[in-house]
């Protein structure tokens, strides 16, 4: 396997070894050592640098350990990242990380434990642990962008339940038996953020979009009252979905509902149900994938790796 200047976003110019399938993958990381050398080159593409203190001078020991002077701790690679603590080997874990950032809709657990031979349990801790660092900080829009928002309710049609586990009202906007996540998708980046609610109320989401949109900026949404006085603050249009209103002009919703569909087919048919504590680990998931749609797959893994930093998911904060 030969190495190339691979050029990705976010990340920059650095060496990285070339694959394009899970099988080239398994031939460029033949060995634990070829795993950690991929990621230092990653993590510390400008020269290795200490997570206790980053003004530290570091020393290199054995068995890919360093230490730092100033603090006189040990460290790897693997140190204040998703991978910290685990037995299980980096090979499978790369494995594990392509599998989730290249298959549309995402890998079950269960799946998961059977193609890399380790327990269901062991399967699903690592998923979450990945779709952990797939979480995005920060929304990126600016005076210019065009951001269409919406809601969705995450749990199911009522009408398919069994006879005894219907629940009663639950029509229309009602979440006594889903729950509801508020979208944000800019049109020209074509990246997308979720976030998982309590209500669908313009107490609950308003601060939301004063926190990730720019003010001045296009905002494109449908004429639930929450969205009301948004245009003081933003150039804000309204398609009136209630009168089979779907496109006005340049203001719709369908790309942020197109999103949706691609979310709740994952969600049926990958995962099949979820619960409310962990629904947030799956939309950042699904987020991630479609706002890197257009890179390769490559391009995805070595993505996900950069931002595997400082995100450390142990199994007690997990299950709490």
């Amino acid at each position: 396997m030969y190495l190339k200047v691979l050029k990705i976003r976010k990340i920059g110019m650095i060496k990285l070894k070339s694959f394009k399938s899970i099988w080239q993958l398994v031939n460029a990381f033949p060995t634990e050592n070829d795993c950690i050398a991929h990621l230092e080159s990653i993590r510390w593409k400008n020269g290795v640098v200490s997570p206790f203190d980053a003004t530290s001078q570091v020393y290199k020991c054995k068995n890919n350990r360093y230490k730092c002077r100033n603090t006189n701790k040990y460290f790897n690679v693997k140190t204040n990242t998703i991978f910290e603590g685990t037995k299980i080997p980096l090979r499978q874990w790369f494995i594990a990380i392509y599998f989730l950032t290249a298959h549309k809709k995402g890998i079950s657990s269960l799946q998961l434990a059977n193609d890399l031979n380790i327990t269901q349990k062991s399967s699903w801790f690592i998923l979450h642990r990945l779709r952990h660092a797939m979480k995005e900080s920060d929304f990126l829009s600016d005076e210019n962008s065009t951001i269409e928002v919406d809601e969705t309710f995450v749990g199911g049609k009522n009408k398919n339940r069994h006879p005894h586990k219907k629940v009663k009202n639950s029509q229309g906007r009602s979440f006594k038996d889903k729950t509801p996540v508020l979208g944000l998708i800019n049109r020209e980046q074509k990246t997308v953020k979720c976030f998982v609610i309590s209500d669908t109320t313009a107490q609950t989401i308003q601060p939301i979009i004063f926190k990730n949109i720019t003010l001045g900026a296009n905002l494109m949404s449908d004429e639930w009252t929450a969205y009301n006085g948004l245009n003081k603050h933003f150039n804000h249009k309204i398609v009136n979905h209630s009168n089979r209103e779907f496109v006005n002009g340049n203001c719709y919703t369908n790309t942020i509902e197109g999103f949706w569909s691609l979310f709740k087919r994952g969600i049926l048919g990958i995962y099949h149900s979820t619960s409310r504590k962990h629904l947030q680990k799956y939309a950042d998931e699904f987020s991630f994938r479609y706002s890197n749609r257009i890179n390769s797959s490559e391009e995805n893994f070595n993505l996900f790796l950069q931002q595997a930093n400082n995100k450390r998911l142990t199994y007690k904060s997990l299950i709490n």
